[in-house]
């Protein structure tokens, strides 16, 4: 079990300095519990023998065990299909039925780890047309971003896929206003350029960032309004987005169903246009 969730386990129980202790952590998480005890116990304002207790508490068999703990997460977090590949994984039946049962158990998991409130409250986010919705991904992660716009600038305007190229994100900072979304795709092996963008949508644009990554956790968190944090681990060569591509199809459906006149009349006008400019393209 990762760090982040044992603490989640007994948040209710912290005293108000291991409160304090926790919020230092999960600022910098997990690089500030890799620093020294003493470091560590100076950044959060309080003492050795108090993080002691701290991590004993959560589980562990002293410091360094604790840090065991957060460098293997580290580890998790950079490994490539090459880290992730099992040339001997037991299957249950064939491949094709063995590969639909894993993704299967993604989705059971996805469903736990988002509550129905922060699924509507994200949805009222991208749905509200007072809101620009500007959208980006990772290298891999950025065709689910790319789904994403697709679907949504059909059901409501001011929608922005951002390229991969960074020359060209001071303008589209530039275009975002205060409580514009900033809708970020980034999973393990996280890019650091994606971390700039959502920190200065975040600092120096007053915009909203809604991150979607996995357990580990990208780095934007620390910029972030919500973060959705889905299961990508297949227990095969690649990581699988199949509860990812879901959640996203899951707000598509919800934005435009609880105003559907409205989705229609979007859609409708998309498609009339879309027709004509393919007439066009294709005629003699």
């Amino acid at each position: 079990m990762q760090v982040r969730a044992r603490i989640a386990e007994i948040e209710e129980g912290l005293t108000p300095t291991e409160r304090r202790l926790s919020a230092a952590l999960m600022a910098d998480y997990p690089f500030a519990g890799l620093d020294t005890i003493q470091s560590f116990a100076d950044h959060a304002h309080t003492s050795p023998p108090t993080i002691s207790r701290f991590v004993t508490k959560l589980g562990f068999n002293g410091y360094q065990d604790f840090q065991r703990a957060l460098i293997e997460e580290v580890r998790e977090r950079k490994s490539s299909p090459i880290d992730l590949h099992q040339g001997n994984r037991t299957m249950q039946g064939g491949f094709l039925e063995d590969y639909f049962a894993r993704a299967r158990t993604l989705l059971d998991e996805a469903s736990q780890t988002i509550s129905a409130h922060q699924f509507e409250r994200i949805c009222d986010m991208l749905r509200d047309e007072r809101r620009g919705i500007h959208i980006i991904g990772g290298r891999i992660s950025d065709a689910l971003a790319l789904y994403l716009s697709r679907h949504l600038c059909q059901i409501r305007g001011n929608v922005h896929k951002l390229s991969a190229d960074p020359e060209s994100w001071p303008e589209d900072l530039l275009r975002m206003k205060p409580r514009d979304v900033l809708f970020v795709v980034d999973f393990r092996r996280y890019q650091p350029s994606l971390l700039q963008l959502a920190k200065r949508a975040s600092t120096d644009r007053n915009a909203n960032v809604v991150l979607l990554t996995d357990k580990w956790m990208s780095p934007i968190l620390r910029h972030s309004t919500e973060v959705v944090a889905l299961p990508i681990e297949s227990g095969t060569v690649w990581d699988s987005y199949a509860a990812s591509l879901v959640m996203i199809e899951a707000i598509l459906t919800l934005i435009a169903e609880q105003d559907w006149n409205k989705a229609h009349q979007h859609i409708s006008g998309w498609d009339a246009l879309r027709l004509d400019l393919k007439e066009i393209k294709n005629g003699p």
